[in-house]
């Protein structure tokens, strides 16, 4: 006995709804033909029978909710697989009556898709098409990036690129529109007119172009150009008329035959053949930065006990303080004022009363640094480098805000030395650039503690016995238990918000 178990789904995709079963108990099976179809909040997919021989037991119904690895049913081996039966092809259905050949003035928008869990924004790295370009269903049209991850966006349908509403460079939302696909026009022109009864298809065949029905399931396009079949010649089953591989799979059994060659490069034209996925990959070498980072950073997960607490903090008063002074503050010392000297100092001033954050272990020993050197993350195009604030204690905020300065540029151009990224004794992370809610930041070995620093929004709060709107902003401290507690890591939280929500505090040294 094969067991048919549910595949992996997905990065965070844990549980899926059966949305359908394309064969029942007893049916005989091929090994990888489709079973059944999953539905996830993301994407559709079919699982495959992992042997051939016959479906003993189905375990799950449709509609049931299954968890990835989960029991679907079984497959008695017959060492066989199904053999087509040997039925007679069935009659041509009449052709539509009426000149349905023309193709639609209709168009189809294409719009950003769901980039992943928190991800709300995407910039366009590169336009495969442009406007007046021809393309096939499921052709990629432009290549997103976000901090994440680069994805492709493919062509619902086939026809031509009728207006492009992006260039690359732009910042696009999830949902924006990215372009508008219109009638292509490149439905099968009829062959030669042989003989009437295939001149009357054509109206037939453009209707799935005019229709806008799903294009065909991955699996089922591949197998439709491994048999030499097009989408005209398969009647869909799946949602909305999507063809399956089953559906494939039934034709060729039916007795339905690839079409002749004089046909075949308007075919072609239409679902151009994938190939397959190892001919679409490209492989790159991880920069020497990028390696160093990976093994950095999984040290310290597999090293650390590592652990997240939060907390909020209203950012009004140094909001209002950043207001009132940035003018004469720039103009006195050739620098912009910024949150960062705020929150480095708010951290040092933490630091100072909960002396474990600024610790790390060696060996046997805890070692307690009595001086501050504060790393401040900064994103580049090779990826993440943490340079270091030397004695930030004894820095002026305009000194702070110059030396940040002056590293997140040279960060970026690639001239950081690297003893400017070593012998860090805390490190502040700021994710609300990039627009980040809440986080929870890894660890810079071998220090024990970083704080993530989030983006500011406007929420309704407590003041007094009133509700009012404040800029909170979500602090995340990330520590290493094995020397850091509970209730220290709290506390360094707890007085870094006062020292935020009360500035005066950092110039009282209270």
């Amino acid at each position: 006995m094969t067991d048919i178990r549910v595949p992996t789904l997905g990065e965070s995709v844990t549980e899926a709804t059966i949305a359908k079963w394309f064969k029942a108990e007893g049916d005989t099976v091929a090994a990888d033909e489709p079973l059944l179809e999953l539905e996830t909040d993301k994407v559709s997919v079919e699982v495959p029978a992992p042997a051939a021989g016959t479906l003993s037991e189905i375990t799950a119904k449709d509609g049931e909710t299954v968890e990835v690895g989960a029991l679907l049913g079984q497959i008695s081996e017959s060492g066989a697989a199904a053999k087509p039966k040997a039925e007679a092809a069935p009659a041509e259905k009449p052709a539509p009556s009426g000149n349905g050949a023309a193709p639609s003035a209709a168009t189809t928008e294409v719009r950003v898709p769901t980039l992943g869990e928190s991800v709300t924004e995407a910039t366009v790295a590169r336009i495969i098409k442009n406007a007046g370009e021809s393309i096939g269903a499921d052709e990629p049209i432009v290549e997103l990036e976000t901090d994440k991850v680069s994805v492709e966006v493919p062509a619902p349908v086939g026809g031509t690129i009728a207006s492009l509403a992006v260039k690359e460079g732009d910042t696009v939302e999830v949902g924006g529109l990215i372009a508008t696909i219109g009638g292509s026009g490149a439905a099968a022109a009829p062959a030669a007119a042989p003989a009437p009864a295939k001149a009357a298809e054509a109206p037939k065949a453009s209707a799935p172009a005019a229709s806008g029905d799903m294009p065909p399931a991955p699996s089922a396009k591949k197998a439709m150009a491994e048999s030499g079949l097009s989408a005209d010649q398969v009647e869909g089953t799946g949602k909305r008329g999507q063809i399956l591989k089953g559906d494939v799979l039934k034709a060729l059994e039916s007795g339905v035959t690839a079409p002749s060659a004089s046909a075949a490069p308007a075919q072609q034209s239409r679902a151009p053949s994938t190939g397959d996925d190892a001919e679409r990959e490209e492989r790159v070498p991880m920069t020497r930065l990028r390696r160093t980072i990976a093994k950095r950073l999984k040290d310290a997960q597999n090293t650390a006990a590592m652990l997240t607490t939060f907390n909020d903090v209203d950012m009004s008063a140094v909001m209002e303080l950043r207001k009132q002074y940035k003018d004469v503050f720039e103009k006195k010392h050739k620098v912009k004022l910024g949150f960062m000297a705020f929150f480095a100092k708010a951290c040092v001033h933490a630091l100072k009363e909960v002396p474990a954050v600024n610790a790390e272990i060696d060996g046997n020993d805890l070692v307690y640094k009595n001086y501050y050197h504060m790393g401040v993350a900064v994103g580049t195009d090779k990826g993440l480098v943490v340079p270091v604030v030397k004695n930030c204690d004894q820095l002026g905020f305009a000194d702070i805000e110059k030396t940040i300065a002056d590293f997140g540029k040279r960060a970026r151009d690639g001239q950081l030395k690297l003893d400017e990224m070593q012998g860090g004794t805390f490190t502040i992370t700021n994710g609300g650039i990039y627009g980040s809610l809440m986080s929870t930041p890894i660890l810079n070995a071998p220090q024990s503690g970083i704080l993530g620093m989030h983006r500011i929004e406007q929420r309704p709060v407590a003041v007094g016995n009133e509700i009012k709107l404040r800029p909170m902003m979500y602090l995340a401290l990330s520590y290493d238990h094995r020397i850091v507690d509970g209730k220290e890591a709290v506390t360094f939280l707890v007085r870094v918000k006062e020292a935020i929500e009360d500035p005066q505090r950092l110039l009282l040294d209270l």
